[in-house]
């Protein structure tokens, strides 16, 4: 599993990379991709639409279910990733290069101080199982509506 040290990293399994201008790309992490499993399909924000720490700015639908995206930051949405509405297993395939779910504007600067760093999320996540278990992305499986087949 994957933790690149050019980023930073929030509780709910997204990271953050700085980008010129205030601006940043966020996705998902390894991690959070490994405990959803396959994802089938996104629901992904509009360019213009306005990102509010620790909100839903999307979903993502995977084989073990529906989990929201939680903003690691405040901000404006700049651009989505178009080829994951198309390919939505590329966050599973490359969730930190071709994976990356949308580009942002941030609204203050000194919020990315509040990430962790790869050490730090590292830390977070040690103790936590890998494969689906009581909690999905941090949120508990019973909040879920499971489909049975």
């Amino acid at each position: 599993m994957r933790i690149p040290e050019d980023r930073l990293y929030s509780e709910h399994h997204l990271w953050v990379k700085k980008q010129r201008g205030g601006k940043v790309l966020i996705g998902m992490t390894d991690f959070g991709q490994l405990r959803l499993g396959e994802i089938i399909d996104l629901e992904l924000p509009e360019e213009g639409d306005e990102l509010v720490k620790d909100e839903a700015f999307g979903s993502v639908e995977s084989t073990q279910g529906v989990v929201d995206l939680i903003a690691p930051i405040n901000g404006e949405v700049l651009q989505t990733n178009e080829d994951l509405l198309d390919t939505p297993d590329l966050i599973n395939e490359d969730p930190y290069d071709e994976g990356w779910i949308i580009k942002a504007k941030l609204s203050d600067p000194d919020e990315l101080e509040e990430l962790l760093t790869a050490d730090e999320y590292e830390d977070l996540i040690s103790g936590e199982e890998i494969s689906p278990g009581e909690e999905i992305m941090g949120v508990d499986r019973d909040d879920f509506d499971f489909e049975e087949e």
